[in-house]
């Protein structure tokens, strides 16, 4: 299988990533995004080993739904059992995913509770584990993780000097330790010496930064200064769905509004049911912004029920 993170290092620097968001990166968002500024790779949302190896699997797999417009695309996983971690690694490779993320950063305090998620930064060996049964479950798949700078502190010599150990092909950093949570802008000092730990340990390794950047110009920016091979942008997309494109745009209200409309039809076909409605709303405040009317239509749309009452909102402002 050919290492799609190596090639993305050669052909755009930085090459760009949507951020795995529970709750928001879904398939259906996904597709949205890549239909309109693609960036370079795409991630599912975080999905649990433990419930793809049980009675929750009719419930989980539909996170590893995927199209081929949004390819390179990464299945995210996250857990505790490293033998699950082998299982789903199966699984993954199997329904065709490009490369598995392991998840290591989460500070979901529930996730955290588990063992899981960013506490596995108190537990490298367990981690190693994880890591080295997911290469053993998917033979030849690229396979990266995700993670911290620290739970409560920043440990980023020590623990990411151990991750690099793993010899894995490319790793996230969250510039925040679990504590700070989003709460304090993210230290893109240690970013950097995460590439400088990498040059010296495992230079095969592509390292991606992620933390406050919300434009194209601060991911150029970030790459000057630190190194990093690609940029991970998350809440930058909630404030511009073109976020990546390459050679940025004026988007106007219209555009805006004609996408979220896109994106609702998408959302109502591929989850028909009428409870799953209101999980579209948050999505709303992405495409009503910054034109007359803009807060009288959002506050219409929170109650909308469906995607009919929806467009005939929308197409009074088009």
């Amino acid at each position: 299988m050919v290492n799609f993170w190596h090639q993305l290092a050669i052909i755009n620097k930085p090459f760009l990533v949507l951020a795995p968001m529970d709750g928001v990166t879904d398939f259906v968002f996904r597709e949205i995004i890549a239909g309109t500024a693609k960036p370079d790779v795409l991630f599912t949302e975080f999905t649990n080993t433990e419930a793809l190896v049980s009675k929750g699997y009719d419930n989980t797999i539909h996170r590893l739904k995927f199209s081929q417009a949004q390819r390179p695309i990464i299945a995210q996983i996250w857990g505790l059992d490293p033998k699950n971690f082998y299982t789903t690694a199966r699984l993954v490779k199997d329904l065709g995913f490009d490369g598995i993320d392991i998840n290591m950063g989460c500070p979901d305090r529930a996730v955290m509770k588990m063992g899981s998620g960013a506490s596995l930064i108190k537990t490298p060996t367990l981690a190693a584990e994880m890591i080295a049964a997911t290469k053993e479950g998917a033979p030849g798949m690229p396979i990266s993780v995700k993670t911290r700078i620290g739970v409560t502190t920043m440990v980023t010599e020590t623990w990411i000097r151990f991750l690099l150990e793993q010899h894995i092909d490319a790793l996230t950093i969250h510039g925040r330790t679990a504590k700070e949570l989003s709460k304090v802008p993210a230290h893109w000092d240690e970013i950097g010496k995460t590439v400088k730990l990498r040059d010296h340990i495992s230079p095969g390794t592509m390292v991606i930064g992620n933390g406050d950047i919300m434009s194209l110009e601060q991911a150029g920016q970030a790459h000057t200064a630190y190194g990093v091979d690609g940029v991970m942008i998350g809440k930058g997309v909630f404030h511009n769905p073109w976020v990546f494109e390459r050679i940025p745009k004026n988007h106007t209200g219209a555009e805006s509004l004609q996408l979220l409309l896109k994106h609702t039809k998408l959302f109502c076909d591929t989850y028909p049911s009428p409870q799953r409605f209101p999980a579209m709303k948050k999505y709303f405040k992405i495409y009503v912004r910054s034109f007359r009317g803009a807060t009288s239509l959002i506050r219409q749309l929170m109650e909308t029920t469906d995607f009919s009452e929806v467009e005939k909102l929308v197409k009074q402002y088009i």
